[in-house]
C-alpha cells in the first residue's frame, strides 16, 4: 500500500480530468506524473513480462491468505486451549506467529499493490514505516527461534530444572526482551538509514517493491554507517541463531544416542526429530542467507558502481532478479512456521478438533 503518498498521485490525477487548474497546480500534477511515469519505468526493468506480473500477483495473494489463515488457526487454538497455554515452548510458538503475521500483513498487500499498478513502491511515511516493522519482525523471529531452541534442549537434556529455569515470570520477560531489542535495534537502523533522508527525495519511486534494506539505502544515498550497524548485527544475530539451535538439538541427538538397547526406537525418532528441525531452519533462514548473499555482493561491487547503475535500469535486471527472489522468499518462512513448530505437534492438532466443538456447543 502506498497510503500517504500513494493519495496525493491518484487525486491530483483526478484532477487533470475533472476541473481546469492554476499553473501552479498544473506543475505540481505534472511533477506526479513524471513521478509515476519513472516509478513504472523502474518497474518495467524489473518486470518487463505480464506474464511473470500476473504469476507473482497470485503467488503474492495466495501466500499471504494462507499464511494468515494457518497461523490464525494455530494461535486462536492456542489461545483458547487450557492444557496448551501455559507450556513455554507454545507460549513462544505465539509470540512468533504475532511476528510473523504482523511481518505478511505489511509486505503482501505492499507487494500485491505494486504488482497491481505496476510501479515501484514511492518513498514516504509508508515506505519508512514498513521497513521499520519489517526489521522489527525479521529480528524478534530469529531471537524466538533461538530461544524456542534452547527451550527444548531444557526440557530434553535439563528435565530436572526446565521447571525451575523456565518460570511463568521469566517466560513473559524472555518474550518481552525478544520485541525490547527487536524495537531498539530497528530504531538504531532506522536512525542512522535517517541521516540520508532529504525532502526532495519523498514521493520519488525507489527500485523496489518494498522498502528492504537495500533498495532504501540505494534511494537515500548509501549511508555508510546504517549500512554497517545493519550488517554486522544482521550477522550476529544469524551466527547467534545457528550456534543456539545447532548447540541444542545435536546435544539432545546425543542424548538420544545414548539410550540402551530398549530404547533404540526412541533413538531412532530423536535423529529423525533433529533432521527435520535442522533442515527446517535452513529453509528458514534462506531469506536471509539470500540477505547476506545480497549484502556481499553489493560491498564487492561498490557503492559507485551501484549508483552508476541506478542511472541505467536495465544494466541492474540481476539486482532486479535478487530483489524479488529475496520477496518471494520472505513470504515463506510466515507460512511455515506454524506447520513446523505447531500443527506438526500431535497436542496442536488434537485442540482443533476440541476447539471447533466446543465453538459448536456455545452457539
Amino acid at each position: 500500500m502506498r497510503l500517504t503518498r500513494a493519495l496525493p498521485c491518484i487525486i491530483l490525477w483526478t484532477a487533470v480530468y475533472s476541473c481546469p487548474t492554476p499553473s501552479q497546480d498544473a506543475n505540481i500534477t505534472l511533477d506526479a506524473l513524471q513521478l509515476l511515469d519513472q516509478g513504472r519505468c523502474l518497474f518495467r526493468s524489473i518486470l518487463p513480462s505480464d506474464t511473470a506480473v500476473q504469476v507473482l500477483v497470485w503467488v503474492f495473494v495466495a501466500m499471504t491468505v494462507i499464511s494468515l489463515i494457518v497461523n490464525g488457526c494455530t494461535l486462536f487454538s492456542l489461545g483458547n486451549s487450557e492444557d496448551l497455554s501455559w507450556e513455554p515452548r507454545f507460549a513462544l510458538l505465539k509470540n512468533l506467529i504475532v511476528s510473523d503475521v504482523l511481518l505478511i500483513v505489511t509486505q503482501g498487500p505492499t507487494v500485491a499493490h505494486c504488482l497491481l499498478q505496476k510501479t515501484t513502491l514511492p518513498y514516504g511515511v509508508w515506505c519508512v514505516t514498513q521497513f521499520f516493522i519489517n526489521t522489527v519482525c525479521v529480528f524478534c523471529t530469529m531471537l524466538t527461534i533461538t530461544c524456542m531452541a534452547l527451550e527444548r534442549y531444557l526440557y530434553v537434556c535439563q528435565a530436572i530444572y526446565y521447571i525451575s529455569i523456565l518460570t511463568t515470570k521469566r517466560l513473559y520477560l524472555i518474550v518481552g526482551l525478544t520485541w525490547l531489542i527487536s524495537t531498539c535495534l530497528s530504531t538504531v537502523i532506522t536512525g542512522l538509514l535517517s541521516l540520508g533522508h532529504k525532502s526532495s527525495l519523498v514521493g520519488k519511486p525507489i527500485t523496489g517493491l518494498l522498502c528492504e534494506p537495500d533498495t532504501l539505502e540505494a534511494h537515500l544515498g548509501f549511508p555508510r554507517g546504517s549500512a554497517v550497524f545493519r550488517k554486522v548485527i544482521g550477522l550476529l544475530v544469524t551466527l547467534l541463531c545457528i550456534f543456539s539451535y545447532s548447540f541444542s538439538y545435536l546435544r539432545m541427538y546425543q542424548e538420544a544416542r545414548n539410550a540402551v538397547q530398549p530404547f533404540q526406537q526412541v533413538n531412532k525418532r530423536a535423529r529423525k526429530t533433529v533432521m527435520f528441525y535442522c533442515s527446517m531452519l535452513l529453509l528458514q533462514l534462506l531469506p536471509i542467507f539470500l540477505k547476506i548473499a545480497s549484502d556481499a555482493l553489493w560491498e564487492l561491487v561498490g557503492n559507485m558502481a551501484m549508483v552508476r547503475s541506478l542511472d541505467y535500469p536495465g544494466d541492474w535486471t540481476s539486482a532486479g532478479t535478487l530483489h524479488i527472489m529475496l520477496l518471494v522468499m520472505l513470504q515463506v518462512p510466515p507460512c511455515i512456521n506454524p506447520l513446523i513448530y505447531g500443527l506438526r505437534n500431535r497436542e496442536v492438532r488434537e485442540s482443533l478438533p476440541r476447539l471447533l466443538c466446543w465453538r459448536r456447543n456455545n452457539r
